[in-house]
């Protein structure tokens, strides 16, 4: 392949590597800064991307490479919510939330994922699994689900109260979003960018979180590119229309962890 050739490959994936990388840390400027760090890697040796399956297989690599070399940190600072979120993922399987990141929104096959990794086909599909139980087991809260899509909220509704959490409401547009909102305090919103009446589920969250503090948000759009540019100020967990059942479990079991509520169970 050639090096303009790879570039644009590479060009193309970086966005879901920030996605990733977001995920991985529920930061964006902690994700954004170890995509950059991956970048900067790949053009000291272009070899390091372009010896793989293919080049987001390549990217992906690199970065993983990074993370684990740096000890996998999920917060800069260790103090209040975020210590505790720290604390609850220092006492999952190592590598195993990776994994499931990798193979349920970055929707790598299994041996992708073991080459990105450098494990065996077999570990890698173990440690999926095992993600899997883990956040399942872990934490559990209130969900805000913003969705003007009847049959979609349902499913949404349903996935999310599989999951052991209890939603606290589903709302159509950004009033209606609000107001639930101040009603019972989520720990955890789930929202729709487009929703009835025109409205906006970025406008809605912001108002939320403008009123009840910070707390983590998961985005579903049809264009994610369109929010992970690194630009401005952009969600740390992101899931792509049409989703699938796994990966809402995975990005809601993701969240739930750096939520800054006090009523989760550790």
């Amino acid at each position: 392949m050639s090096k303009g050739d790879l570039s644009q490959a590479i060009g193309a994936a970086l966005p879901y590597l920030r996605r990733y990388a977001r995920a991985l840390t529920g930061s964006q400027t902690t994700g954004d800064n170890y995509a950059a760090a991956t970048l900067e890697a790949i053009l000291t040796d272009r070899s390091a991307a372009s010896d793989a399956s293919s080049p987001k297989v390549g990217l992906f690599k690199v970065f993983h490479g990074i993370w684990v070399s740096t000890g996998a940190p999920v917060v800069e600072e260790n103090t209040g919510a975020l210590a505790k979120a720290h604390d609850r993922l220092s006492k999952l399987t190592t590598n195993s939330r990776e994994a499931l990141l990798l193979h349920t929104i970055e929707e790598f096959s299994i041996s992708e994922l073991a080459e990105i990794m450098q494990i065996e086909t077999s570990e890698a599909e173990q440690l999926v699994v095992l993600a899997r139980q883990e956040m399942a087991d872990a934490v559990s809260g209130r969900v805000l689900i913003i969705e003007d899509e009847a049959i979609i909220a349902m499913d949404l509704e349903s996935i999310v109260a599989d999951l052991g959490h209890r939603v606290t409401g589903v709302a159509r547009t950004r009033d209606a979003a609000i107001d639930l909102a101040k009603q019972e305090v989520p720990d955890l919103v789930l929202a729709d960018i487009q929703l009835a009446d025109n409205s906006s589920g970025i406008d809605a969250v912001n108002d939320i979180l403008k009123e009840l503090g910070e707390r983590p948000v998961i985005f579903i759009t049809a264009f994610p590119e369109r929010l992970l540019t690194g630009e401005r100020p952009e969600p740390a967990f992101l899931i792509s229309k049409p989703y699938s059942e796994d990966q809402v479990r995975s990005a809601v079991s993701q969240a739930m962890f750096f939520s800054s509520t006090e009523t989760l169970k550790a």
